[in-house]
């Protein structure tokens, strides 16, 4: 697979954070994001430090903190972590979510507790982490929102109801975001992956089983999706070249539905 190779100071000087960004596609991006210049704290339940670690040996500014987004303590530390670390605070990846863990069930035999606990993470945690990182990006005079969205949203996979209705959530949540915080000019945008190979996904055979295969019959670039894929998207809404874009929702999907 050939990736672009990336300008390594398009975001010089900028500061992100990347929730549950210390495996899978939370790395891919926090990785792609210092690759490009930006300092990067990693926030994640764990590993976080570990992840920051193998960043900084590739010469990249990184650090890592403990942070679960479903608690509004944690997340208004790690924002006052990254202004503490780096000075300020320019770019948010809302990356956390839960969704390698879950076995594809019908509607009517979701557990109730599961659908609350999705939503908590998926919905409230990226509610939580807009909420924290505002000030520090008001203090800037600018920013960027970037979410992680999903293609199920527009779809309506099957199976999976709890995790559709979340991304779905997470789609409209970045419309009212970026309607209201235009005057701060922090941009609110979305990418929303199709079904991709990540480490966590890679862990749950019931989960590759169910889904990799229709995954592949229905994409133009009939190919897995790989982590790797959507670092340049988000980027891109990191960086200068989206500075009057907002409100958006990008589906990266090899073509599987057209949005």
């Amino acid at each position: 697979m050939e990736l672009a190779t990336p300008d390594p100071g398009v975001l010089q000087g900028r500061v992100a954070v990347v929730t549950g960004g210390a495996a899978g596609i939370g790395y891919a991006l926090a990785e792609g994001l210092a690759r490009r210049g930006a300092a990067v704290l990693i926030a994640d339940l764990k590993g976080a430090a570990e992840a920051a670690a193998r960043l900084t040996a590739l010469g990249l500014q990184a650090a890592g903190v403990v942070a679960d987004v479903a608690s509004e303590a944690a997340t208004k530390a790690m924002a006052a972590e990254a202004e503490a670390r780096f000075g300020g605070l320019d770019i948010l990846v809302n990356n956390a979510g839960i969704y390698t863990s879950l076995t594809p069930k019908p509607f009517e035999e979701l557990d109730p507790e599961e659908w609350k606990r999705v939503l908590e993470v998926n919905v409230v945690g990226t509610f939580l982490a807009c909420r924290a990182v505002l000030p520090a990006m008001q203090r800037r005079g600018a920013g960027r929102i970037i979410t992680i969205s999903s293609g199920v949203a527009f779809k309506g996979n099957p199976y999976m109801a709890h995790y559709v209705a979340s991304k779905g959530a997470v789609v409209s949540l970045t419309r009212a975001l970026a309607t209201e915080l235009g005057r701060h000019k922090v941009l609110v945008n979305s990418v929303a992956p199709g079904f991709t190979l990540s480490d966590g996904v890679l862990a749950n055979p019931v989960l590759v089983d169910g889904v990799k295969e229709p995954s592949l019959r229905g994409r133009v670039l009939a190919r897995d999706m790989l982590p790797a894929d959507l670092v340049g998207a988000v980027c891109f809404f990191a960086g200068p070249d989206s500075a009057f874009i907002t409100g958006q929702t990008l589906v990266v999907d090899g073509g599987s539905y057209f949005h």
